[in-house]
């Protein structure tokens, strides 16, 4: 039986051991797919490599949807600790993923969906509906077929939604892990059923550099090459991630422990800022590679590459050519990680870069801020600008409140995200609107001024998973405010995370003491964005407005308080 034959076959259509559904509107070889694994270790680069990659696919012209899978059962990151897992990243129709998708939303400039990330969780939960309501017809549910067959369902679907000429495959971890054999072994099936013209299998292995020895050494990535070629898996490019430039001779070992052609072997070595990537990628011809692989020569324009890399030269340029710097405080509880608050940093190179300037970060533990042991005069008194991040939980809540009090006093630009935004409301009140007992019911639940209170339509769900305000949403700026100015109209989209917003019960009070609501929903009474006139840059919302930022447009908020930011150095140096 060919593989046309077996890419027909229907979950339990005769009881045959073939699970690969089609879905409507699918044409074998109309997509083609680019698999990325890595090996040796975690951390490897993965993310960006595709990125770069699907970055330079792009510029030719090409459709590029890329997915990202992950081998836990979480349904999706939801519920894990930054300090784990990294920053949750949203998209705009509110699913919580991986990291990783906001570094292709950012270097692809595009919005991605649910359909661009998948997790074992999500995979099972599918399977295990389906076997409850008796649609597998009386079979033995396995891992093969059918744990596979719902993988390559993903990955088919997708390329028929998103029309994509390529569907760039990333695959959490590394090969080996046990939660990965299922997805490696999908992938292997793919490669059998798609044929090896439509598929491209690019395995990313490290190349150790003991600093005791003074040279490179490639055994763990062929022992890596290894387990791959026994899962069934040959690879069909290698890049080998490094610190410095690969040796010609751990080139040519790769290769002959891979079976991959020398040319196909790419060193990939570290450089001082991923926006360079894409340009390594391009120098080292691995764009070249891929669409000689995949047949994709006649689909492509090398002039439109070319113009589309000068426009990002021009950024990369501006970025490392940067002298001028302004300090910015993150005052959170996340500080021992920066993948924490990942899309915040990011924000602010795309702002900084906007703005000629170099952003130097101070993280500041509010937890001691908190119990005295740091002051707010001692965290704040050298930074030119204080953002306060998202946050859950009670721990350093008044650590932060502290903070948002030391800069509004003293005129120090502030921005306020998502948990900062309710913490700048609660000390607004406390101290200018006299409601010296204000306070979020998250943190205080028999709070006596509850001005920071649940979501009404969340009061009746429990557990921590999916019961948030998720996504994309509509939020109406009022003219003649910072906002307005910032925006330039009336109508903009942002992200949100959260359960909490400002209780409606003291929304007048705090504006008649001198908040202004800049930002709410447009048809209830939700406020989404807030502002003070008497300083320079005191904003908050409660949306996540860095996962909207790209490098070539930052994102306004971020754009008007880096500027406030250079002002409030400029006077006092």
């Amino acid at each position: 039986m060919g593989s046309e034959e077996v890419l027909k076959k229907i979950a339990g259509s005769s009881g045959d051991e073939f699970f690969s559904p089609v879905p409507e509107g699918y044409e074998k070889g109309k997509t083609k797919f680019i698999i990325i694994a890595g090996s040796v270790m975690s951390g490897v680069g993965k993310g960006i490599f595709a990125s770069s990659l699907a970055k330079l696919l792009k510029y030719y012209g090409l459709n590029v949807a890329p997915i990202k899978i992950d081998g836990y059962l979480n349904q999706d990151a939801g519920t894990l600790n930054p300090f784990r897992h990294g920053e949750v990243f949203v998209l705009d129709d509110g699913l919580e993923c991986d990291m990783d998708l906001g570094s292709y939303e950012r270097f692809l400039m595009q919005p991605l969906s649910r359909e661009n990330y998948l997790t074992a969780g999500m995979i099972f939960d599918k399977i295990l509906k389906r076997e409850r309501k008796g649609d597998y017809l009386g079979r033995d549910v396995q891992f093969i077929p059918h744990v596979t067959g719902e993988v390559k369902q993903a990955l088919r679907k997708l390329a028929v939604k998103s029309k994509a000429d390529v569907v760039l495959v990333e695959i959490g971890g590394t090969v080996g892990d046990f939660e990965n054999a299922y997805v490696i072994e999908a992938m292997r099936e793919m490669i059998y059923e798609e044929g090896k013209n439509n598929t491209c299998f690019i395995n990313i292995s490290y190349i150790l550099e003991p600093p005791n020895l003074g040279e490179q050494k490639s055994k763990p990535a062929q022992l890596g090459i290894e387990r791959l070629r026994g899962l069934g898996i040959q690879p069909d490019i290698m890049v080998c991630r490094s610190s410095n430039p690969i040796a010609d001779k751990i080139k040519e070992k790769i290769s002959v422990y891979s079976n991959v052609e020398v040319e196909n072997v790419i060193g990939l070595h570290n450089t001082d800022t991923v926006y360079k990537a894409p340009f390594l990628l391009k120098d080292l011809k691995a764009d070249e590679r891929v669409v000689s692989l995949l047949n994709l020569n006649s689909k492509i324009s090398n002039r439109m590459q070319k113009k589309e890399l000068e426009r990002w030269n021009k950024f990369v340029e501006k970025y490392t050519n940067i002298d001028e710097k302004v300090t910015i405080g993150i005052a959170g509880k996340y500080t021992g990680l920066n993948d924490s608050y990942a899309s915040i940093l990011k924000a602010l190179e795309h702002a900084g870069t906007h703005n000629n300037l170099r952003i130097k970060i101070k993280y500041i533990e509010t937890t001691a801020v908190e119990e005295g042991k740091l002051s707010e005069k001692e965290a704040l008194e050298d930074v030119d600008g204080l953002i306060v991040p998202g946050g859950f939980g009670k721990r350093g809540a008044e650590g932060k409140i502290k903070c948002i009090r030391y800069a509004r006093r003293k005129k120090i630009p502030f921005l306020g995200l998502c948990f900062g935004f309710q913490m700048a409301v609660i000390e607004f009140a406390r101290v200018k609107a006299g409601m010296e007992n204000a306070d979020s019911t998250e943190l205080e639940p028999e709070a006596q001024e509850p001005v920071i209170d649940i979501l009404p339509e969340q009061k009746k769900i429990e557990g921590l998973g999916g019961n948030m305000r998720l996504g994309g949403q509509d939020v109406e700026i009022k003219r003649g405010t910072k906002s307005y100015e910032l925006y330039g109209k009336e109508n903009i989209r942002l992200r949100f995370r959260h359960r909490y917003e400002v209780n409606p019960k003291y929304i007048s009070k705090l504006e008649e003491s001198g908040i202004v609501f800049s930002g709410k929903h447009p048809k209830y009474n939700i406020m989404q964005v807030l502002e003070l006139k008497d300083h320079p840059y005191f904003l908050a919302t409660q949306a996540h407005p860095e996962f909207n930022s790209r490098p070539l447009e930052p994102e306004p908020l971020f754009n008007g308080f880096i500027s406030a930011a250079r002002n409030s150095r400029d006077k006092f140096v």
